[in-house]
Order: C-alpha cells, then sequence, then structure tokens
C-alpha cells in the first residue's frame, strides 16, 4: 500500500533524510520519500503493516522535528 500525506511545519533537507533513513529502516517499509520544499511524505509498506508503520513514521517525525505535523485524514 503506498500513500501520501502532507505535513505542516518547518523541516529542512537534512532533518527530512534523516526521517527518510530511519522510516526506510521499520519492518514492513518498501520506500519512503520526504519532500521538505513540498512539504510531502510518502509511505510504501506491506498491507498488514501499514498502519503500524505510519504510526510509527509519526513518531519518528516528532522526534527529529517537534514542530513537524503529518497530516492524516
Amino acid at each position: 500500500m503506498r500513500k501520501t500525506y502532507k505535513f505542516e511545519g518547518e523541516c529542512c533537507a537534512n532533518c527530512a533524510a534523516k526521517i527518510e533513513d530511519k522510516i526506510s529502516k521499520l519492518d514492513g517499509v518498501n520506500s519512503t520519500k520526504v519532500n521538505f520544499m513540498l512539504q510531502r511524505f510518502t509511505l510504501d509498506a506491506e498491507d498488514g503493516a501499514f498502519e503500524n508503520a505510519l504510526t510509527k513514521s509519526i513518531s519518528i517525525f516528532k522526534k527529529i522535528e517537534p514542530d513537524v505535523e503529518v497530516l492524516v485524514k
């Protein structure tokens, strides 16, 4: 399953790379892309692991960039 989310708040290229690296190492994640210019986050994970990967991804965002909010609808 692949989904793209917007996020709000300041995020630099260095932090986006750190976030991408940590998320890509999560179980069940096939790929991820954090675009700090467009403020978009794409997560591609196995169907059965997607919700858990999304929850952990949001935690990673908060840990690295506390002011960033991932907009999940």
